[in-house]
């Protein structure tokens, strides 16, 4: 399988290193083009093998699939300049364009509206993707079974991966791409109340990290465990934790999130 992945951003070169830390691609068969050389030289020294351009069209012309990884105000142009044809994949991690709008632009390509006969896919990995962590969401438009177990096999090395329906991948994003950021924000703060009590500040963020690592990893390992029901453990009769918990609930801290998660959609 060929594949080319247009754009060598943070998530383009996040995804090539990944493909090719898996073991259905080789290095070899994956092209990346970014107009920054800089960006390929980059990905070429972490990854010996790999094949890199500037052109955009020389990359997707053989390919099989192909990754587009630029910016959304750029997508359109470099959709209308790819070489598409019958049979190949075309899959975007373009942020808020769903996979409808690509066919629109693809239909000006040509004066009958013709769009070549290709199977779509949209991908939402978050930031986490560089060292494999990522909650990785994907979407798909006129491919089988196959070809979706084959992509979201590919995509494994990037983190573990959700195959879902695009009318859902809003809301899902918010939890699984946006969250990142929520989450992070909590760790600030736990690290500064910790500065604030006296410690370290590299200290206290090592501490607040741990902690959500800890508590994520107590879910993830018990299916049938529930965030309810870890917090009871902690939560000892007239104990520190039940206070804190409580003045979460007093500032609001539930309602918070859920309106942080809802305002990303």
């Amino acid at each position: 399988m060929k594949i080319a992945i247009i754009g060598a951003g943070n998530m383009g070169s996040a995804i090539a290193r990944g493909l090719a830390k898996g073991t259905l691609v080789q290095p070899e068969d994956i092209t990346v083009s970014n107009p920054s050389q800089g960006k390929l030289d980059a990905l070429q020294t972490d990854i010996p093998g790999l094949n890199t351009t500037p052109s955009n069209v020389k990359a997707a012309g053989d390919a099989d699939l192909i990754i587009l990884a630029v910016k959304p105000w750029v997508v359109d142009d470099v959709l209308l300049e790819l070489p598409l044809k019958d049979g190949q994949t075309l899959a975007s991690v373009v942020a808020g364009r769903d996979i409808q709008s690509l066919v629109n632009t693809l239909s000006v390509k040509d004066a009958r509206n013709h769009v070549p006969n290709l199977t779509f896919f949209r991908i939402v990995p978050n930031t986490a993707a560089a060292i494999g962590q990522s909650m990785t969401l994907v979407s798909s438009l006129a491919a089988n079974p196959k070809q979706q177990q084959l992509m979201l096999d590919l995509l494994a090395p990037l983190g573990p991966t959700m195959l879902m329906p695009e009318s859902q991948l809003a809301a899902a994003t918010a939890l699984a791409s946006c969250g990142t950021a929520y989450v992070m924000k909590y760790i600030q703060a736990a690290t500064q109340a910790g500065i604030e009590l006296g410690l370290k500040a590299q200290d206290a963020r090592w501490m607040a990290t741990q902690c959500v690592m800890g508590a994520a990893a107590l879910l993830q390992d018990n299916p049938d465990a529930h965030p309810a029901t870890e917090i009871e453990k902690v939560c000892t009769p007239g104990g520190y934790t039940i206070r804190g918990i409580n003045e979460l609930e007093h500032s609001g801290f539930t309602s918070a999130v859920i309106k942080a998660i809802k305002a990303s959609v």
